[in-house]
């Protein structure tokens, strides 16, 4: 086998699954580069020896998509194109004695605690001085900024408990800090993830505490936009709200993962709602914040879900309109409360559920983005693409939701930077405008 021993170490990190997986992949590597390791992120055409995956457990598809990966390098390494390779992730933190049986050709498993084992056997040291310095692979207009790791909640279909452990938050002072030297990168917008924002503080400070942490984010100087990703709808610190809507850098934005809203669904879900609780809840955040837009998941297929449960959830989303939505086929997932229940929906029938809601969804999203036209938005550019520059409203957040679309034949925009734009045209899923010249 052609190896590479004579080639100087280059470590090519590859991340698979959420942005608390993108943020755990860029304190890595700020932590190689900080031990003088030659560190790389996704690089194309092998030319780095030692590769670390960062994978995702999630559901189906998502590990699916790591298995592969894992196969792909382990062919190239077979090549001689790689010499080592090491897996870390929600994966490898589930399944490693299985991984470790079934593809031994990888060199070593880390679970999703064992970044100093990880980055020993890199060769690194772990230096606990880096706080929160990382190297981030957004663009560099926006950075995630994971403000608690694991989560309580009981919730019976979900692993990942299981993968990243019990609800434990970080510090105010080490946010602020780290949102700092973000800002100090050129960062201007943060977008504060967890497995559930609402819970941010029980741990260290006894109480909720969002909004004491975003009142100090808010100091930050560079820092123009706070998004908010991954709110659970029980217990949910209403004070955000008043929040979000007296402080002009909080995007009146919150993405907010459902699920479903049938009552007898709910409950072996072990959501800690109802139909009525969570439908008030809504009707409270848009009351408390017009204009705010909301983001939800949800999940159909569930264990004994009816046509009428789906019914139910279908008629809901015409109701609620939400101005982002996405939906997701349930997948059985051992060592979860649900997987004690029977998969009884067949997967056609569960395919056929989730297009069903999305048809519903885009004709929403179409009604709603054609009230746009001839409105001026305050935008951030965050990239060039063929021949348009990509730009998003403080309603859209990166990779999920609108982008708006600028021809760059007739404009020239710098990324990274805040412009007017007046929208003159809507789909389903995008915005075409132009810049407002002040």
């Amino acid at each position: 086998m052609r190896t590479k021993s004579l080639k100087k170490n280059k470590i090519n990190v590859v991340t698979l699954g959420c942005s608390k997986n993108v943020y755990d992949s860029e304190v890595l590597m700020g932590q190689l580069k900080a031990s003088g390791k030659d560190v790389t992120h996704e690089a194309a055409n092998n030319e780095a020896n030692i590769v670390v995956i960062n994978t995702c457990g999630f559901i189906n598809n998502a590990k699916e998509e790591s298995v592969n990966t894992i196969l792909d390098y382990v062919d190239r390494k077979e090549q001689g194109l790689v010499d080592k390779i090491f897996v870390t992730g929600c994966l490898s933190e589930r399944y490693k004695p299985d991984l470790e049986a079934e593809i031994p050709d990888v060199d070593q498993y880390f679970g999703t605690t064992e970044l100093p084992l990880l980055l020993k056997a890199l060769g690194a040291d772990y230096k606990h001085e880096l706080l929160g310095e990382r190297l981030t692979t957004t663009p560099k207009n926006y950075a995630y900024l994971k403000i608690s790791e694991g989560c309580d909640r009981p919730c019976s279909f979900c692993a990942i408990p299981l993968m990243r452990g019990k609800h434990a938050s970080q510090p105010i002072e080490k946010l602020v800090k780290e949102a700092e030297n973000l800002a100090k990168d050129g960062v201007k917008e943060l977008i504060l993830i967890a497995q559930d924002l609402t819970y941010y503080g029980l741990d260290l400070y006894k109480k909720r505490n969002l909004a004491e942490l975003l009142e100090n984010l808010v100091k930050v100087d560079g820092i123009e936009w706070i998004r908010l990703h991954y709110a659970f709808p029980t217990g949910f610190p209403m004070d955000v709200l008043e929040l979000m809507k007296r402080e002009p850098k909080i995007c009146n934005y919150i993405d907010i993962p459902l699920q479903h809203i049938a009552d007898n669904v709910l409950k072996s879900m072990r959501r800690g709602t109802t139909y009525a609780k969570t439908t008030q809840l809504l009707k409270d955040f848009r009351a408390a914040v017009p204009g705010i837009t909301i983001r939800t998941t949800l999940i159909v297929g569930y264990p004994g879900e009816t046509q009428e449960d789906f019914e139910i959830l279908k008629n809901w989303v015409k109701e609620m309109r939400f101005e982002r939505l996405g939906c997701f086929t349930y997948s059985h997932e051992e060592n979860t409360h649900a997987y004690l229940l029977e998969d009884d929906v067949p997967a056609d029938v569960k395919q056929d559920r989730a297009n069903e809601i999305m048809d519903i969804q885009a004709q929403i999203s179409w009604d709603l983005n054609q009230e746009k036209i001839g409105k001026t938005f305050r935008c951030i550019i965050d990239r060039k693409e063929g021949n348009n520059f990509i730009a998003r409203t403080e309603f859209d957040s990166p990779d999920v939701d609108n982008e708006v679309l600028i021809d760059a034949s007739k404009y020239y925009l710098k990324t990274g930077e805040f412009v007017d734009i007046e929208i003159y045209d809507a789909t389903e899923f995008d915005l075409y405008g132009t810049p407002v010249s002040k």
